[in-house]
């Protein structure tokens, strides 16, 4: 296995290249590296799911809304299973809470009915009508004049951030390579595709294009034109975790045809989410939040649960959905290239991540190509990073064993010594704070690491990192320190 993050490629020709580590990327990368063939993932970034999976609204939905008889429809309904029964081996955070889908006008009350029948054509046969006095009850802090409720039982939250890692972590452990800083600027195709990459040319028999915001041009330079991606940029607000009290449920709104609008949920790590906005924009790259997003969610917020915004915010942040002209998925084998395209995969792809991964390895075999036969694993067990269940520093038998669980170096979050070492340790280490953040939680709570900032910088020098280039620079962890991660004694002396 190998990850690394600078430095040439291999010369050899790959059997299958998946362009793209976010969350779909990593999942078919994950379910290739079953078979017995030699596997790429290439992420421009510096992580992996450092693009839009990093940055949605965390919901394993349950696909009640999705257009029935859709391949969307088909493969959230069954990633969401996959998903479900995969986080709960792996150790992904996840909390089934429901969403209840709440009607603020005769109009939207009239359309309830219309969207239980949805679900029902979509398999889902748990949804039901509640009125104004059962909706208040569940939600006694609900803005006034709401007339009624869809309950959606089935709707559940989960850590993004955990999902993706976890993908590729096992991708990697059956030898997959997994290639950071490596963004594709053209593919040229012969008898093998060669890809010209930031960090030199990369050869592949078979061609994944899994890039997102960019997949579609990644098939023009393939000679297709199926489809064009137009960034919708969604802000969201992050509130303090005093304001968890506030919410039960995912309160999701009737959506529009432009998704499923601004919604408040609880998070995972314990906070409250408000948002998305859904703005259509030309520029890739246009993840600010802005004055008047902001505005927007503050009063659509006032109107869901006023009280929110008496609360703190903890932060603000904005993920590019990549919308196409068309509702439904952009999945296509084009096999006499040996090239298959997973585009328009919006806010349901974490859902759906390991069903469209089966669903890429059934259009490969339908294509003629030779798999061979897949192994069978046991799921990786990941760090716990949400609340649903005790985190380190709670846990007095870990602590015994290993008393750096309960240092803490970041006191909003609760993270411990012991998880950024084991962090620093893991198969895909991160290579800045903010991937440390994605894996710990660290310099992610109230103070956003005002007080634990400087600690958590120091992890990422040479010296700490273990080598010149810091975490993941060759994939190679540090020596071991007593407890299996690296050496204790690299670590600053921050909390008890």
């Amino acid at each position: 296995m190998a990850v690394t993050t600078s430095g040439t490629l291999p010369d050899e020709v790959y059997d299958i290249v998946v362009i793209g580590a976010g969350v779909v990327g990593a999942a078919i990368a994950r379910e290739l590296a079953r078979y017995p063939l030699r596997i790429a993932l290439v992420e421009a970034s510096g992580d992996v799911g450092d693009g839009t999976s990093k940055a949605n609204t965390a919901i394993l939905h349950t696909g009640f809304d999705a257009v029935p008889g859709s391949l969307e429809s088909r493969l959230v309904r069954e990633g969401q299973r996959r998903l479900a029964a995969y986080a709960a081996e792996a150790g992904i955070p996840v909390e089934p809470v429901g969403a209840l889908l709440v009607a603020w006008d005769e109009e939207q009350l009239a359309a309830l009915p219309r969207l239980m029948e949805k679900a029902e054509r979509n398999e889902y046969h748990e949804s039901r009508l509640m009125g104004p006095d059962e909706l208040y009850a569940r939600e006694p802090h609900l803005g006034p004049g709401a007339l009624g409720a869809l309950a959606v039982p089935g709707e559940s939250i989960i850590c993004p951030w955990t999902t993706t890692l976890a993908y590729a972590t096992e991708a990697v452990r059956d030898g997959a390579d997994l290639f950071l800083n490596c963004p594709v600027t053209g593919v040229s195709s012969g008898p093998a595709h060669e890809l010209t990459t930031g960090r030199g040319p990369l050869r592949t028999h078979i061609l994944i294009n899994a890039a997102g915001l960019y997949a579609d041009e990644i098939d023009r330079w393939l000679g297709h034109a199926d489809f064009t991606v137009t960034p919708r940029r969604g802000q969201l607000m992050v509130f303090d975790k005093q304001a968890r009290g506030l919410v039960r449920h995912i309160l999701l709104p009737v959506p529009t045809a432009l998704g499923k609008g601004v919604l408040v949920a609880p998070t995972v790590y314990g906070n409250v989410l408000l948002g998305p906005t859904a703005e259509d924009l030309d520029d890739r790259t246009a993840t600010g939040s802005t004055a008047e997003g902001l505005a927007f969610l503050r009063e659509k917020g006032e109107r869901i649960l006023p009280e929110l915004l008496d609360e703190e915010v903890t932060a603000v942040y904005a993920g590019l959905r990549a919308a196409t002209e068309d509702s439904d998925y952009r999945i296509r084998c084009h096999a006499e290239q040996r090239y298959l395209t997973v585009g328009g995969i919006r806010s349901t792809g974490l859902t759906a991540s390991m069903a469209i991964a089966a669903h890429v390895v059934e259009l490969l075999t339908e294509a003629g190509e030779k798999l061979g036969e897949p192994r069978e694993r046991p799921a990786v067990r990941m760090p716990n990073i949400g609340e649903a269940f005790p985190r380190p520093y709670q846990r007095a038998d870990l602590i015994a064993a290993d008393p750096e669980y309960g240092r803490i170096v970041c006191h909003c979050e609760r993270v411990s010594r012991g998880e950024i070492r084991d962090a620093l340790a893991s198969t895909i280490p991160p290579s800045t704070p903010e991937g440390l953040r994605r894996r710990t939680r660290a310099r992610g709570g109230r103070c956003q690491g005002f007080y634990c900032g400087a600690a958590v910088r120091a992890l990422f020098t040479p010296e700490a990192a273990g080598g010149p280039d810091g975490p993941g620079s060759t994939g190679a962890p540090a020596a071991p320190g007593p407890s299996g991660g690296r050496a204790s004694s690299l670590l600053p002396e921050v909390g008890p």
